[in-house]
């Protein structure tokens, strides 16, 4: 049986809570008049980033963007590469709508929908170049552990969906999440961490995000560890 196979026949367990937010006129609007050109209505099979994007290059995946202001960002300051944010929080969407349209932007798409099932069916083999997990939620009582994102199946149906050096980024501000990260990269043979062993990422070249502030003030430690797929 494939990680997707294994990940379909178990996916009541989810790594995330629809949060509770209201929604501004302003999101409500842009979510209205906005989703059909940038949300993708997902239908069965692999999606075709030739048919989602006015221009064929690379693309990273962010799982989770939350407000949406650091994909944003990304995307207005690398318009050589195709982004595509999966997240189920309406007014992370509607954000992010608001801005895309703002800045005229053409290289971001959305999906309303859990990252699992959308990794399992509906992104085909090897056509990522890079998937971002900034701050996935760590689900810190023991009994939760299991709803954590960062799970060995999971990274291996990542893999699967990489190009061949291709690249995985994660950030944490919860340690023991951290320790998690690292032991579930270390079990899948096709990831290197690009830092040798245990390093992390000391200058990651990313924006700032809400969550990181937030953590930052409470004393949290932000740590952000970048691995990429080997092979040919």
């Amino acid at each position: 049986m494939t990680a997707s196979q294994k990940l379909s026949a178990r996916r009541p367990v989810r790594s995330y809570v629809i949060r509770s937010g209201r929604l501004t006129g302003g999101q409500r609007r842009a979510i209205e008049r906005f989703s059909a050109q940038y949300v993708i209505d997902l239908q069965p099979g692999p999606l075709d980033p030739g048919q989602l994007f006015a221009k064929e290059q690379a693309l990273t995946v962010e799982i989770g963007f939350g407000s949406g202001e650091s994909l944003l960002q990304m995307a207005r300051e690398q318009p050589h590469t195709n982004f595509l944010g999966i997240d189920v929080y309406r007014p992370g969407i509607g954000r992010l709508l608001q801005g895309m349209v703002r800045h005229e932007l053409e290289n971001v798409r959305v999906i309303c929908h859990d990252a699992v099932e959308v990794f399992s069916d509906n992104i085909g083999d090897a056509g990522i170049d890079r998937v971002l997990i900034l701050f996935p939620d760590p689900w810190p009582r023991k009994r939760h552990h299991k709803r954590r994102l960062v799970q060995v199946e999971f990274m291996q149906l990542v893999s699967s969906r990489l190009k061949p050096g291709g690249e995985v980024h994660l950030a944490t501000d919860w340690p023991p999440y951290l320790e998690q990260m690292m032991e579930v990269m270390d079990q899948i043979p096709e990831f290197r961490n690009r830092f040798g062993g245990d390093g992390c990422w000391q200058n990651p070249e990313r924006p700032l995000t809400r969550f990181e502030l937030r953590g930052r003030r409470l004393g949290h430690e932000v740590r952000d560890l970048l691995y990429y797929k080997s092979g040919s």
